[in-house]
């Protein structure tokens, strides 16, 4: 149905000419479920939006096809792509955010993209978009299709999109990370709809994705990306059971999960190359713990081991000699033991805070106004949160669990105190003994010092006006002013470093990166003021498997290394397991359940929490 034929695709910026797509070369069957996964940066969504001749302004295809049923895409006029794109493809956005008309409710665009594409108009356009959006679990369609995108969480704005994509019935569906901020259970629903329309309407499916355990459930076949090229592509058990470049190999040993609690998990070192000039060998070689000597030199081809599985590695042409060399570290710049020492948010052991909870909740609630009407006056309130109560220790972390749209967020941002004037908010949230929820001037401020949050969608947290140096400094000029140039930019460069990103991001945009690459960005600004307590509102849903790997051993390094305590919102439960101390279920703003790991994931109470951890895709690791 879909074949690429050497596809370059290049973007023009200062530094050069960037060769995000390099020969790339693909086929995917009618009905098929491919799998395109790599980090951060390889080209994965660059390769959908040149399939959708939907790349940015500064990027062209400098060669190769892409027909579509026969018929050549790039060839095509724009007023004939539109009938392409929506109709024949339709296609999942990464950012559901920044995707979404946010002066348009969400009911009228899709009802705008069933009547671009079917012969549905009015009320049967409507109807339509209704029925989608109670397909895609969203609660109350009823009254949701007529909100704004800015009422909706994340994960709402995610299923949104998704009707969106399907509402037209497309015979091909992109879905570029289509379950990132969805939690387990509607994640499970997702996917067991695509796969209904798959077998329904035979509708092939491009799956653009970090998520390895997904893939494992979902897919046929994977192909794995790596600067620019495609690396090893293999039937999906294959690839899960015995993969053959080293790069999956190291995917794989990078995945969290509870036997790995205890360990350090193996991240791979270093990023992406920059793609600006000509490789002479091997783009994997700096990184990879096997390479030989001539891999800096020679150029693998990508290689037919048989007829269902190829590769792109020196390791399988004829008389090659695998070596194993120790691999690299993640750079890691600790805080030395005078740092440490001299933090002023340090409690004393003998103090009598030693032992208390760094953060006590007591009863929060956070109600909502419910605005109607021309003049949007008030005629009711909507309870987000009610009555949750739990305590963070020093040092500790605690995850967050629930559905999209339990209130998980809502209580990070409460206790980060970034609803003042837009909800009422209860209860108590005591720092250190000290009601954050009371401070004012210059108390609220230093509170702000001690606490700080990692937005879960980080294209709509960072200012596009600002470079990435820019977005740094700022909070540390507000909040540590003692601090003066020098020693900024030198705590600037470390914390970029240890969360993988290359000196020279520091001097470039927020558009210019990947998703992957700007949620690296939010959790540095967010480490950079050394707070006593992270929010972390999903900090890692859009990274890749490695980058995941190195952010984990960051958090966990920086908790042993300066006793900061984590509150952790997430729906990997993967994660949950590696790095939390406690867990608490949330559903329709109350905690079902609260309690160790052991106990709560070992031995539920509450059905809801049996039904949360039944949906969890797991995935069983090759010893690699």
């Amino acid at each position: 149905m879909i074949a690429i034929d050497d596809l370059v695709v290049e973007l023009d910026v200062e530094a050069g000419v960037v060769r995000a797509i390099d020969a790339l070369a693909l086929t995917i069957e009618r009905g098929e479920t491919f799998a395109l996964v790599g980090e951060s940066g390889c080209g994965k969504s660059m390769t959908a939006l040149a399939l959708m001749r939907l790349l940015p302004e500064n990027g062209h295809v400098a060669a190769g096809h892409v027909r579509v049923g026969g018929e050549d895409v790039l060839d095509l006029p724009e007023a004939a792509m539109r009938g392409v794109r929506g109709g024949r493809i339709g296609m999942i956005f990464q950012e559901p955010a920044t995707s979404l008309n946010p002066v348009m409710k969400v009911g009228a665009q899709i009802v705008e993209a069933i009547e671009a594409h079917t012969a549905l108009r009015g009320a049967a356009a409507r109807a339509r978009a209704l029925e989608w959006l109670r397909r895609v679990g969203i609660p109350e369609p009823e009254r949701r299709i007529d909100d704004y995108p800015f009422r909706m969480s994340g994960g709402q704005k995610q299923r949104v999109m998704i009707a969106m994509a399907l509402a037209a019935e497309p015979d091909f569906l992109v879905a570029d990370e289509p379950t990132t901020a969805l939690d387990v259970t509607i994640q499970a629903q997702i996917l067991e709809l695509l796969k209904d329309l798959q077998r329904e309407q035979r509708m092939g499916l491009m799956l653009i994705t970090h998520d390895l355990a997904v893939v494992a459930g979902m897919a046929q076949r994977v192909a794995l990306m790596y600067a620019g090229q495609i690396v090893e592509v293999a039937p999906a058990d294959e690839f899960f059971a015995a993969p053959k470049h080293p790069y999956a190999q190291a995917l794989l040993r990078a995945l969290p999960g509870a036997s790995r609690r205890d360990t350090p998990l193996e991240a791979i070192a270093g990023t992406v190359p920059p793609l600006t000039g000509r490789f002479a060998g091997c783009r994997f070689v700096e990184r990879c713990a096997q390479a030989m000597p001539h891999c800096a030199t020679t150029p693998p081809a990508l290689r037919a081991l048989d007829a269902r599985r190829q590769v792109r590695c020196l390791l399988y042409e004829p008389g090659a000699v695998p070596t194993r060399r120790a691999a690299a570290s993640v750079p890691s710049d600790r805080p030395d033991a005078a740092a440490r020492d001299n933090r002023a948010d340090a409690a004393p052991e003998d103090s009598p805070l030693a032992d208390a909870p760094l953060l006590d909740v007591q009863s929060l609630g956070v109600r909502f106004p419910v605005r109607s009407g021309l003049l949007q006056r008030v005629h009711g309130h909507f309870d987000a949160v009610r009555d949750v109560s739990f305590s963070i220790a020093r040092g500790q972390t605690l995850a967050l669990v629930g559905e999209s749209g339990c209130g998980k967020t809502t209580t990070g941002k409460a206790i980060v105190q970034l609803l003042r004037g837009v909800a009422v908010t209860e209860g108590r949230a005591l720092l250190d003994g000290r009601d954050v929820f009371a401070l004012q001037g210059p108390a609220l401020l230093a509170a702000r010092r001690e606490v700080q949050i990692i937005f879960q969608d980080p294209f709509a947290s960072l200012d596009p006006r600002m470079r990435v140096f820019e977005l740094l400094e700022e909070g540390l000029q507000s909040l540590h002013p003692a601090l003066d140039a020098r020693a900024r930019r030198e705590r600037i460069e470390a914390i970029t470093a240890q969360v993988g990103l290359r000196r020279d991001a520091l001097e470039r945009h927020p558009h210019e990166f990947s998703g992957g690459q700007r949620q690296r960005i939010a959790i540095a600004r967010a480490l950079a003021v050394q707070p006593r307590l992270i929010v972390c509102d999903e900090p890692t849903s859009a990274l890749d498997v490695s980058v995941q790997a190195q952010i984990l051993n960051l958090l966990r390094e920086l908790q042993r290394d300066t006793g900061v305590s984590y509150l952790f919102i997430t729906h990997n439960i993967g994660v949950v397991e590696y790095i939390a101390d406690q867990v608490a279920v949330m559903q329709r703003g109350l905690i079902e359940e609260i309690g160790s790991i052991e106990r709560v994931l070992g031995a539920p109470q509450t059905d809801y929490t049996r039904t949360l951890l039944a949906a969890v895709p797991r995935i069983a690791l090759p010893s690699v």
